[in-house]
């Protein structure tokens, strides 16, 4: 089927598989990806350690910041701040009637900030509750034993939880890598330069829009399987001490026996 249906136009896709303007969708798709998972990872921690906090109003803030922004749906933020001028034309930074900074808002508010925001933050309190189950999971003794040499709560968390926790942050972190990857592509919604948006640009142009639609989806499934790749290793890593390390992905094990001829070479 796959190779009689003349609606794939194969010839198609392989024309356009390396094109240029598709080549830089990659990267934009790519780049967005690193840009949300920095925000995420680094929000979202911040965000755990503020919900585990026994201040009161960390952890109702955090809690309330988890509500917002677990409930309602990233294409939905998206929309919201690419048309953020509706709502504030501009933004500007006064204090004692001095104006530090103010800008239009259209003009800050690009495609890229927009689709950064809308797809971020949403991670981010998604991740908040991954980091938290990753603390919770390290027993309460190793707290009292960092206590006992005198160890801050920051020096604490640094140098004794996270380490322990990250066997147990690292294989949802992965699962929200690549969900993240493939996420961007509603960025298009933004008119973002992502992967869709580029093949989506070139099929409205020449009407092939199955042939590009796979030429997106081979590049989708190529990038998700060098980031699974990524996750078991950083699972291996992480995992080491465990005595179970769990199985080893088919893509795994032929990038590993790849990479192994290559040393022996």
């Amino acid at each position: 089927m796959l190779v009689t249906t003349k609606a794939f136009e194969w010839e198609t896709v392989g024309q356009y598989l390396f094109n240029p303007l598709v080549l830089n969708g990659v990267l934009q798709t790519l780049w967005m990806t690193v840009l949300v998972l920095v925000i995420g990872m680094v929000l979202g921690t911040i965000v755990a350690i503020m919900r585990l906090s026994p201040n009161p109003v960390l952890h109702s803030v955090a809690h309330a910041y988890q509500w917002f922004f677990r409930g309602t749906p990233p294409l939905v933020q998206l929309i919201f701040w690419f048309n953020l001028a509706s709502v504030f034309p501009r933004i500007e930074f006064t204090l004692l009637g001095h104006t530090f900074f103010s800008t239009a808002t259209n003009s800050l508010m690009t495609p890229f900030v927009a689709a950064m925001l809308g797809l971020g933050l949403p991670l981010s309190a998604y991740y908040s509750e991954i980091v938290r189950a990753g603390i919770l999971a390290v027993d309460q003794g190793q707290w009292e034993a960092a206590s006992a040499y005198a160890l801050t709560p920051f020096q604490t968390m640094r140098h004794v939880v996270l380490p322990q926790a990250m066997r147990v942050i690292i294989p949802p972190t992965g699962n929200e890598a690549i969900g993240t990857l493939k996420f961007t592509s509603l960025a298009t919604i933004v008119s973002f330069s992502e992967l869709l948006h580029t093949v989506s640009s070139i099929y409205n142009t020449n009407f092939q829009t199955i042939p590009l639609l796979i030429v997106a989806a081979l590049w989708y499934l190529f990038l998700t399987s060098i980031l699974s790749v990524g996750q078991h290793f950083l699972e291996k890593r992480f995992a080491r001490g465990s005595q179970r390390t769990g199985s080893k992905p088919v893509v795994a094990k032929f990038w590993t026996k790849v990479l192994g001829q290559v040393k022996t070479v």
